[in-house]
């Protein structure tokens, strides 16, 4: 006996309904495996994130945290990781999506504290690649650990490579990829046989080395610090790593290492400043690469084919912009550059040509976080605590400022319709619909 058409139709329909389901679901929910996102770029391609919220509303859960950092929290499936001082102690926590602790481990001793309260030596952001996570601290101690906590492999980088030499401590992150780690080590000055800037490339399953290369530059003082993190470029037709410290900027070959390009000129013209140290890393979008400076620096846009030195390459250098972020990195999307200065300042660029759209102020403190873009808007991070969420586009409009009275020197991380941020104090998971049961302390 064959169904009825009508009851057919109806369980079609179920069954249509069912498969929706779960597909909004499946591409709503995305990891957030490293500092800058899944592609490295600092956008999310996840829907109907929350706008609006404070300490209580639109708060799925607060985790009181064992010290203050600046490391960005990474997502994967049902686990976050991040760093953080514990006293004198520099950990590695492992938290489930429910707000818990799972474990933390010591990756290293000896934490200080950067200019007051800029900073520590828990600022480095892990990484995961779904079954390992990768911790590095400003201590040297590079370790890797299963997702139970653990260990695989454990090593301190200044050991291998050499000690770290930099004013305010080592706080650049490695780059995950495809089964390596890369690391820029650009930090100290005096005697080069001790403290040569390199750029490595190790086996994420080992901690093995796989190739090493010297990063010269003509750099000299605080400029040979860098805290800046190296950002992968890939498309159809290249990829490379991109270092970013000691006056210039330079691509190497995934393979070996090699100098694919390289651009200095992100000093001012009007002379040299042995302070113009780089915290923010570049940014990449199709086919672009836009190369922040610091302080009075300025900004470099650099097409992604370029070769050989194009310091003064009137092929490859696309515009040149005199304002530059000095710890927010640049972030590439539709067609257009935002770029976050530390006073809260937001400007808005035409990609292709430089050409400035507005400057407008979002909220005026120190903003040290990263910006990260979702759904059309962005999410910019002030130091004191407040959440700039602003409408992407050619024009300014701020939609929301968000209040979470905590300092935080953290970029959000966007994972599973939430978003987390890290403060000094705790982890927050903020999540549309939910309520915080108590006052959070």
């Amino acid at each position: 006996m064959m169904p009825h058409p009508v009851l057919l139709r109806s369980a079609h329909i179920v069954l249509l309904a069912v498969l929706a389901g779960a597909l909004a679901t499946e591409l709503r929910a995305e990891n957030w495996p490293q500092w800058r996102g899944a592609r490295g770029d600092g956008v999310s391609h996840e829907k109907n994130l929350p706008v609006t919220w404070n300490k209580m509303e639109n708060v799925a859960w607060r985790l009181p945290l064992p010290g203050a950092a600046g490391s960005t929290p990474v997502v994967w499936g049902d686990h976050i990781f991040l760093t953080s001082a514990a006293g004198n102690d520099l950990v590695l926590l492992c938290i489930d999506t429910s707000g818990k602790e799972l474990w933390r481990k010591v990756l290293g001793t000896g934490n200080r504290v950067a200019r007051g309260d800029e900073g520590n030596l828990a600022s480095p952001s892990p990484s995961t690649d779904g079954k390992h996570v990768f911790a590095f601290v400003g201590s040297g101690d590079l370790a890797c650990y299963d997702f139970a906590g653990k260990e695989v492999w454990k090593f301190n980088v200044q050991d291998r490579y050499g000690k770290f030499e930099i004013q305010f401590g080592m706080s650049s992150t490695p780059v995950l990829d495809r089964g390596r780690l890369y690391l820029q080590l650009i930090h100290g000055e005096g005697n080069p046989k001790t403290r040569e800037a390199l750029v490595v490339a190790l086996d994420a399953a080992t901690g093995g080395e796989i190739w090493k290369q010297p990063r010269p530059s003509e750099a000299y003082g605080e400029n040979e610090h860098s805290y800046a993190s190296p950002v992968l470029y890939r498309d159809d037709q290249r990829e490379y790593l991109l270092t970013h410290g000691a006056d210039c900027v330079v691509a190497h070959s995934l393979k070996d290492g090699h100098e694919i390009w390289r651009s200095r000129g992100l000093q001012r013209p009007e002379g040299y400043d042995a302070t113009l140290r780089f915290v923010a890393s570049p940014g990449v979008g199709p086919g672009l690469i836009v190369v922040p400076s610091a302080k009075k620096g300025r900004v470099l846009a650099i097409r992604a084919d370029a070769q050989g030195d194009v310091t003064e390459s009137t092929e490859y250098r696309m515009w040149t912009f005199p304002v530059t972020p000095d710890v927010p990195s640049p972030l590439i999307y539709d067609g257009l550059v935002y770029l976050c200065r530390e006073n809260g300042n937001l400007i808005v660029l035409e990609a292709k040509t430089g050409k400035q759209y507005f400057e407008s102020r979002t909220h005026a403190n120190r903003h040290r976080a990263s910006p990260v873009l979702a759904d059309g808007k962005l999410y910019i991070t002030s130091r004191d605590g407040v959440v700039s969420v602003v409408k992407t586009g050619t024009e300014f409009e701020l939609l929301a400022s968000n209040d979470l009275k905590e300092d935080i020197a953290a970029s959000p991380a966007i994972s599973n319709g939430r978003i987390y941020l890290r403060t000094y104090e705790a982890l927050w998971a903020i999540e549309n619909g939910k309520k915080l049961a108590l006052t959070a302390p």
